[in-house]
């Protein structure tokens, strides 16, 4: 009798888990920073996928999110309430503001809403910036203290790659959770087709808004830890192309896949960090970096759109239980 094989997915959890557990005893501390905002692009990602992938809402806010959370989790530890608490705010604030301003944004459809979300966050931006007195305005927000409970406070980039890379692990497994419950299944059929969703009894408008609440929630735990992490932030770390930038990650790694925030974050983010460090190398022009950046942004977007349109790694992942398949033996062993 054949014995149980243990499944792809689960192998690949444990390798991932040994490699994240490892891999910052080895990195350098700028290898680390690098590391830590990989973890913190996976978190947004994660929201925006479901939001996409299941929803099939588009966002171009989702740095307004992020910035949200940076910003509540920032003020509220200055003002002195304990950092773990201000960053357990983070999330809910944001997610609050998400269910707030989704309820007449959801009312839109494709590039209506595309934009709609794109006008609140330079909305965001703009407040931000205005509120001088508050959030410093153009100026930014600086001494944000460690992030820590009690008198143990975080104060290094691998204490925070491995803060970054646990709170990752744990919105990567709510989304999987959510996505195998009962509520996933009427979330598949929403995917499939809004009018037969309703027809089964799926509460369309409300799952909507729920996944979009917790898309922003994401986002706003990301930014919590980021902003505690770099201790200081202004309306510029957030801009605009940073939305299209985990837009891109969503897409490549593809929509709908959990663990496809994962590789596209992870991949887009060390692309970016290539280009980044070959534009500033001596006798290339100032707007080099920002110039290869679109190039691969749209190049690969295009690429992955033609050929692999539901992303890499469900492309990857069909294609390696492809070879299963074809290497089991036709008869059962015995």
């Amino acid at each position: 009798m054949r014995l149980p094989r243990p499944s792809l997915g689960i192998g690949l959890g444990v390798l991932l888990a040994v490699v994240t557990l490892l891999l910052p005893q080895v990195l350098s501390d700028s290898q680390l920073t690098i590391y830590v905002f990989i973890g913190l692009a996976t978190m947004v990602v994660a929201g925006l996928s479901l939001l996409m992938g299941f929803a099939g809402q588009v966002s171009l806010g989702q740095a307004a999110f992020y910035a949200i959370g940076a910003y509540a989790a920032a003020l509220l530890a200055k003002r002195g309430l304990p950092p773990a608490l201000a960053l357990l705010a983070a999330p809910i604030a944001a997610g609050g503001v998400g269910a707030l301003m989704g309820v007449p944004l959801l009312r839109l459809r494709g590039h209506y809403l595309a934009f709609a979300t794109l006008a609140f966050q330079l909305i965001v931006l703009s407040v931000i910036g205005e509120a001088k007195q508050v959030t410093g305005g153009d100026i930014g927000l600086s001494g944000i203290p460690a992030l820590g409970l009690g008198p143990v406070a975080l104060d290094s980039p691998i204490q925070y790659a491995y803060l970054t890379w646990a709170a990752a692990a744990g919105v990567l497994l709510i989304s999987r959770n959510l996505v195998d419950s009962r509520p996933g299944r009427g979330l598949r059929a929403l995917a499939t087709s809004e009018i037969a969703a309703a027809a089964s009894g799926v509460p369309v408008g409300s799952y909507k808004l729920k996944i979009f609440a917790l898309s922003a929630a994401y986002a706003g735990l990301a930014g919590g830890i980021y902003g505690f992490f770099l201790s200081y932030i202004s309306p510029g770390s957030f801009p605009v192309l940073l939305s299209i930038q985990f837009l891109v990650m969503a897409a490549i790694g593809g929509l709908g896949a959990v663990w496809g925030s994962l590789f596209g974050a992870a991949l887009i983010t060390l692309v970016v960090q290539f280009l980044r460090d070959l534009g500033a190398q001596p006798g290339m022009p100032t707007h080099a970096p920002a110039v290869l950046t679109y190039a691969v942004y749209a190049g690969l977007l295009i690429v992955v759109m033609l050929f692999l349109p539901d992303g890499l790694l469900p492309a990857l992942v069909g294609r390696v239980s492809g070879w299963r398949r074809r290497l089991q033996p036709s008869a059962a062993d015995t």
